[in-house]
């Protein structure tokens, strides 16, 4: 053992060098999407997902309406009037003698259709103006948030009523009230989540960058305050097709012959003991799709809720 073997054994590596496998590289990078964690936890809610189950099962209901029946949703046939179940008419028929399968199944349109575009419209004018409320404060925020306390300060649906006195009975005219009382639900719950917000570090410094306040709002707030407004007008479907059936109940909504659920529960009032059937089957629609929402929108709030995440 000479000097030429020591310096040897200095040469020799110290450790041997590690290689990592593709897969535990991969695993080791992989970032976990909030999106994708939500979609998890609300998977693992079977409640939430037999919520989604109706919903989807109405949605297609609807779009295959004419291949389900060769009945029209507006024939009459007085011929066969307040018919019970049969092979020929499953939900039986009404006082004019149309199939009652038939007209649920295009209600479901109908009714989805004003959840949508009611929702869509509430969701869009009470979130601007609860953006622009929460982060200009001041005389603005002052106007606006006595604009929705006037809103809330009337019952939902005799203000909706009285909008519709306003406009006239339509269907039309119902979706507009019934956006008009859910924008200020969503403004208020905008307005608070931005007021929480923007006095945020992340906020301050794009205000120290000279970022003007439409982008600071669109490209920062507006994506943080994403869940309770997702929450929200999942809730808001379920709430806008009940509006939506209660006008149409008063004669205020869809106009005949329009099969809308609400309205079809109007023309079987008198006929509640003699047809029961009248009553049932568009009554159990409206319940399960209400139902179907709102089991979505406890999905939603428990996956985004932080604290009921492990």
């Amino acid at each position: 053992m000479g000097p030429e073997s020591d310096k040897k054994q200095d040469q020799l590596p110290l450790t041997n060098p590690v290689t990592l496998s593709p897969q535990f590289e991969a695993d080791d990078m992989e970032e976990t999407s909030p999106w994708k964690d939500t979609m998890k936890q609300l998977r693992k809610n079977r409640f939430a997902m037999v919520g989604f189950s109706i919903i989807l099962f109405f949605i297609l209901f609807g779009l295959v309406a004419p291949l389900l029946t060769s009945y029209s949703y507006e024939e009459q046939a007085l011929g066969n009037r307040l018919q019970p179940p049969s092979k020929e008419h499953w939900f039986g028929t009404d006082d004019v003698g149309r199939d009652i399968f038939t007209r649920i199944a295009y209600g479901a349109r109908v009714s989805l259709q004003v959840g949508f575009f009611a929702v869509t419209g509430a969701l869009v004018f009470g979130t601007l103006l609860g953006m622009v409320a929460g982060y200009f404060g001041r005389w603005v925020d002052t106007i606006i948030s006595r604009v929705f306390d006037i809103l809330l300060a009337f019952p939902s649906i005799l203000l909706a009523i009285a909008i519709v006195a306003i406009l006239g009975a339509s269907l039309q005219n119902a979706l507009i009230a019934i956006a008009i009382i859910n924008i200020p639900i969503f403004g208020r719950i905008v307005r608070s989540k931005v007021i929480s917000l923007r006095e945020e570090e992340f906020i301050m410094a794009a205000r120290a960058q000279g970022m003007k306040s439409g982008r600071i709002i669109f490209h920062h707030i507006l994506p943080n305050s994403a869940a309770p407004i997702i929450v929200q007008a999942t809730l808001g479907f379920g709430t806008a097709i009940l509006d939506a059936a209660a006008l149409g109940f008063l004669g205020l909504g869809a106009q005949p012959p329009t099969p809308e659920w609400g309205a079809m529960l109007a023309g079987s009032r008198d006929f509640i003991q003699l047809a029961p059937w009248t009553l049932i089957f568009p009554g159990v629609s409206i319940m399960l799709v209400v139902l179907g929402f709102n089991l979505i929108g406890d999905g939603l709030r428990d996956a985004l809720d932080p604290k009921m995440k492990t």
